[in-house]
């Protein structure tokens, strides 16, 4: 058995799996039910409803189109984690003699060899 017979073999098996991924996902949005279509009222301000949503004061029958409260702590969901993401890239830098190094500044592509010898 060559060496190419094993690379191909290794191949194989992965994008076997990625196809019956996909045949289960296209077999599961193809046999969902979605419901019927729903449009927005034609004199209906869809700016003036999101700021309803945000605050959620389309409860108090402000918003002329129905939705959810949620809006807010979404946006707030999101600035957090975008802080939080922010900070893993300012601690997964170090420092040498002073100056701040990226981590992967000094990465070896080689599989670990220092001068890319095999």
């Amino acid at each position: 058995m060559s060496n190419d017979d094993s690379r191909s073999r290794g191949r194989l098996v992965p994008a076997v799996a990625v196809g019956l991924l996909f045949a289960i996902m296209a077999m599961t949005v193809l046999s969902a039910d979605f419901g019927e279509v729903a449009a927005f009222p034609a004199d209906a301000s869809i700016v003036h409803n999101i700021g309803y949503a945000l605050f959620n004061l389309a409860e108090y029958e402000l918003g002329s189109v129905p939705s959810e409260g949620f809006l807010a702590a979404f946006l707030i969901a999101a600035v957090a984690l975008d802080v939080a993401v922010d900070g893993a890239v300012y601690l997964a830098k170090r420092e040498e003699d002073g100056s701040i190094v990226s981590a992967m500044g000094e990465a070896l592509t080689d599989g670990g060899r220092e001068g890319g010898e095999r």
